[in-house]
């Protein structure tokens, strides 16, 4: 296995993977605007997506990184956003791999740390995340939608 950053020879794959994981979160399968989502942040440099491969070349995980900023640090940290594995892939350290070069990518950019957000009953991330590093905050996070916007999507 090997990990990559995505650029968009590779997106194909990607958008299937990331199709997948949005499918997964309730949303409604829908790869053309993800093909459209990924290629304009791909782009414009707004996201950093690392793909794992696997030995015969096929991307089989996949983590979105977006830049954010501190204020009370003043530094830049990164919001790992989506993480997401091939079912058939699953159980073979492959998130803990892609986390791995999450951190990677904060050190090397100087980063403050990575941030990272997942659902209460998710069992699996929540036994993950503390294992490898990450503490468990015990700030409230709000959240406001726009609801115009939120039903089209």
């Amino acid at each position: 296995m090997k990990i990559i950053q995505a650029e968009l020879t590779q997106l194909t794959e990607v958008i299937d993977l990331f199709d997948a994981y949005r499918v997964w979160y309730g949303k409604e399968s829908n790869k053309e605007m993800a093909r459209e989502f990924l290629t304009e942040r791909i782009k414009n440099r707004e996201s950093i997506i690392y793909a794992c491969e696997n030995d015969e070349g096929k991307i089989i995980g996949f983590t979105q990184l977006y830049p954010i900023f501190s204020s009370t640090r003043m530094k830049r940290m990164w919001l790992l956003n989506d993480l997401f594995v091939d079912p058939g892939f699953r159980g073979h350290g492959i998130s803990k791999i892609l986390i791995n070069q999450a951190k990677d990518l904060c050190k090397s950019t100087q980063a403050c740390g990575v941030l990272l957000e997942t659902e209460t009953n998710n069992e699996i991330g929540n036994s993950l995340y503390p294992s490898i590093g990450f503490e468990l905050e015990e700030n409230n996070f709000y959240f406001w939608t726009n609801s115009k916007l939120e039903k089209k999507t």
